[in-house]
């Protein structure tokens, strides 16, 4: 039997090998500037992470920033564009390789929500809640996703 091998261009090898990057415009001082927000744990090359490992980080990253701009009396949420799946507060994230996002938290009757989806579909809206407890603080998933990000290694890309 022969090997086969896929055959990269040299345009599809640096594209692999390219690190992330990070650029955005808008009409107000932005809570972020551009790679000073993307935690070290993203600075690492394309190639080296699956499509839903690649989601996942990037996807903190908005969801980290969105909640730089919020005050104390709001939480993030998150909206699914595109269906009557309505708006989950955002209490956990993952992912499974090679291609599915988990979405977990509650909707906005209180109920236990999670959500599965594939990352071809990922279309999502952010958006500002009031808290749910008016006597207790804002609580900050994106930090929390991000710090976790940075103090472990990145988890191993099956073959």
């Amino acid at each position: 039997m022969t090997e086969t091998h896929d055959i990269a261009t040299a345009a599809e090898a640096e594209e692999a090998a390219a690190l992330p990057r990070l650029y955005e415009v808008h009409s107000e001082d932005a809570a972020c500037e551009g790679l000073d927000c993307v935690p070290e744990a993203l600075n690492r090359p394309v190639a080296s992470k699956s499509s839903a490992q690649w989601a996942y980080e990037r996807l903190i990253l908005y969801i980290q920033n969105f909640e730089r701009q919020l005050d104390g009396e709001h939480e993030v949420a998150m909206g699914f564009t595109g269906s009557e799946a309505g708006v989950l507060r955002i209490e956990g994230m993952g992912f499974f390789d090679p291609d599915i996002l988990t979405f977990y938290g509650s909707d906005l009757d209180g109920g236990r929500t999670q959500m599965v989806q594939h990352v071809s579909q990922l279309n999502v809206m952010l958006r500002a809640l009031p808290k749910p407890k008016a006597d207790g603080q804002a609580r900050r998933i994106g930090f929390r996703l991000a710090e976790q990000l940075e103090a472990s290694d990145p988890p191993p890309q099956a073959e």
